[in-house]
């Protein structure tokens, strides 16, 4: 399926929480992963395909999951390392993220589940958890990062008429960005 790029309104918003756990549903899931695997990327979340609703689907280190109403618990060691999106292709940058990351919420049919990730699956649920709060990886950059972000996006071929719309993050940034 078509990802929605940088610029998209949908990329903005906050996803409702997912209430019927029903074949649409997972339908869903196997959209993003299908969609997520073709890119390829190690994660994707339903704004990514237009749809706001709490899901999103992950691919680090050779584990395929996906996590349904996701609320995270952050442990305090930050760590910093490149990331990218699949909502602006072709750009990395460094981003300040948790170490490790607790996620809880539910699987595609209702049921309890609770994710630990250390490192890159813990970068991975928060980018993604991100995109159901309408955030971007890039609102997590300092200032500096940010804007030549910001001209890269401008100057990518990709980069469409919508002006694009940088928030503050609700989330904690660790002293760093906005």
């Amino acid at each position: 399926m078509p990802i929605r790029l940088f610029g998209d309104p949908v990329l903005r918003q906050v996803a409702r929480p997912v209430t019927v756990f029903d074949a649409e549903l997972r339908t869903l899931v196997r959209d993003l992963t299908e969609t997520m695997q073709a890119a390829p990327g190690a994660g994707l979340a339903a704004p990514q395909l237009g749809v706001p609703l709490r899901v999103f689907t992950y691919f680090v280190d050779g584990v395929l999951g996906h996590l349904v109403n996701p609320e995270l618990t952050l442990g305090e060691e930050v760590q910093d390392g490149p990331e990218g999106c699949l909502s602006i292709p072709g750009l990395t940058y460094d981003c300040r993220r948790a170490l490790d990351v607790v996620a809880r919420g539910q699987d595609m049919h209702g049921e309890p589940l609770e994710i630990r990730g250390t490192q890159r699956l813990a970068r991975c649920i928060q980018h993604e958890t991100d995109h159901l709060d309408g955030i971007l990886f890039v609102d997590r950059l300092d200032a500096e990062q940010q804007a030549a972000a910001m001209r890269a996006i401008r100057e990518a071929e990709w980069a469409g008429e919508i002006p694009p719309d940088v928030r503050v993050s609700p989330h904690a940034t660790f002293g760093r960005g906005r």
